[in-house]
């Protein structure tokens, strides 16, 4: 009993630390108790310690923690990638062998096809990417890509790194040292940024992950009940758990007792008749499969949005300053629009030299225009501004003034009311994820 309930509050303390430390920064659990873990954890009790350290040994110690820290979260490394596939291989170790004569033929099969499939993933995730990383060379196809929608991304801008005009959508990663294309955000756990050309990978690794470690939890179910069963049948009265005298067996807190009791003992079991190697393992598998699970829930939620974390991050920036009453929703100019038809590259099939549209700029030479046309079906409509006095704005930028309907400017207090260019609706915001 005491041990099985110290693996499990191990567990489960372990995985919601991970959770809290890895995800908590993302803009859906910012003012969550997810987020508010991720400022104690990262920020409150970190700076309390640098104190307390200044003190006693006059920071030497959080000085080395802090280089430590920013080197594994800050410049490209593979320990978190080498910690991943280790414990993939380890638990995959431990477990198989102690159960494989448990299991059927179809079982077998079924773990052959699926174990495999997080190390290809990751591979595939981890490696460089050309459609991936911007440069020189292909620097004027990106920019077809994906319009300005003015609202997240303006032209004009350029990376003061790699000395070219921003494509739209795009980010500087600074452990990467590039512009990413469709930039979601760097991910520790492959080394690698995640945008277009790859973020495909990674939600296909979330998936098989997620699969592989649910199948475990289920394999170890369906392997250790037989045993588990004639071990319960013979020492039954010892796991019969009787609730205090005097207790009322109806109220919801002896029920919770009781239950939570029997749960204790059914893990118990599992751990006498299976040991570390197989209920130990499975255990494991069925605290921690949520988390990637959770991970893939929220990306696709993202993309029914038709945004990317990086985006959501932007989105939440607006959100906020637009409960604050500071943000002003404008029209744009319809001669300053084009319309955004399909720009046919230099290998599309549907391309010949006796075809009478223009041949197109090659992805080789740099357009000279900082918004040339794009490949997008969309082009965005709004406009939106904030004041830092919160009053209507009387003179705009220029890059606003040059687009804008003159007084089209609106106080504006949702998101709703803003269009997003960016999403196509969810089947095609699949189909753009799952395709580039």
């Amino acid at each position: 009993m005491t041990l099985a309930r110290n693996i499990i509050v191990f567990t489960v303390t372990i995985s919601l630390v991970t959770f809290v430390a890895f995800f908590g920064r993302l803009p859906a659990f910012r003012n969550t108790p997810v987020g508010f873990l991720h400022r104690l954890l990262i920020v409150s009790i970190p700076s309390a310690l640098r104190r307390l350290d200044l003190k006693l040994t006059n920071g030497r110690i959080t000085n080395g923690g802090s280089r430590l820290g920013h080197h594994l979260m800050y410049e490209k490394h593979l320990a978190v990638v080498v910690f991943f596939l280790g414990l993939v291989t380890t638990c995959a170790a431990l477990f198989l062998p102690s159960v494989w004569h448990l299991l059927g033929w179809h079982h077998k099969l079924v773990a052959f096809a699926l174990l495999p499939q997080p190390y290809l993933f990751l591979y595939l995730s981890a490696k460089k990417n050309e459609q991936t990383y911007i440069n020189t060379l292909n620097h004027a196809e990106q920019m077809r890509h994906y319009p300005y929608d003015r609202i997240l991304y303006y032209p004009g801008n350029t990376c003061t790194t790699c000395k070219f005009l921003k494509p739209a959508r795009s980010k500087h990663c600074s452990i990467c040292k590039t512009c990413v294309s469709r930039m979601d955000h760097h991910c520790v756990w492959v080394n690698n940024c995640l945008g277009r050309g790859n973020y495909k990978w990674f939600l296909a690794l979330l998936l098989s992950t997620s699969i592989l470690i649910a199948y475990g939890a289920y394999l170890a179910y369906v392997s250790l009940s037989p045993m588990a069963a004639k071990h319960y049948t013979k020492y039954q009265r010892w796991y019969t758990y009787k609730p205090q005298p005097g207790s009322d067996p109806s109220s919801w807190t002896t029920k919770f007792e009781v239950k939570g009791h029997n749960f204790l003992n059914y893990i118990s079991i599992y751990l006498d008749v299976g040991g570390f190697r197989a209920s130990g393992v499975g255990l494991l598998a069925l605290l921690t499969w949520p988390l990637p699970l959770g991970l893939l829930a929220y990306h696709i939620y993202l993309i029914w949005a038709g945004m990317t974390t990086n985006e959501s991050g932007k989105w939440a920036d607006w959100r906020d300053d637009m409960a604050e009453g500071v943000v002003f929703l404008g029209q744009r100019r319809e001669d300053t629009m084009r319309e955004n038809k399909f720009v046919p590259q230099p290998n599309d099939s549907k391309h010949s030299s006796s075809s009478s549209s223009p041949v197109p700029t090659p992805p080789e030479t740099p357009p000279e225009e900082e918004e040339p046309p794009t490949t997008w079906p969309l082009e965005s409509r709004h406009i939106l501004i904030r004041t830092a006095s919160g009053l209507t704005p009387r003179t705009l930028p220029s890059r606003i003034r040059s687009v804008a309907k003159e007084d089209s400017f609106e106080r504006v207090y949702s998101l709703a009311a803003v269009e997003n260019v960016y999403d196509l609706g969810f089947w095609d915001n699949i189909l753009e994820a799952l395709i580039n």
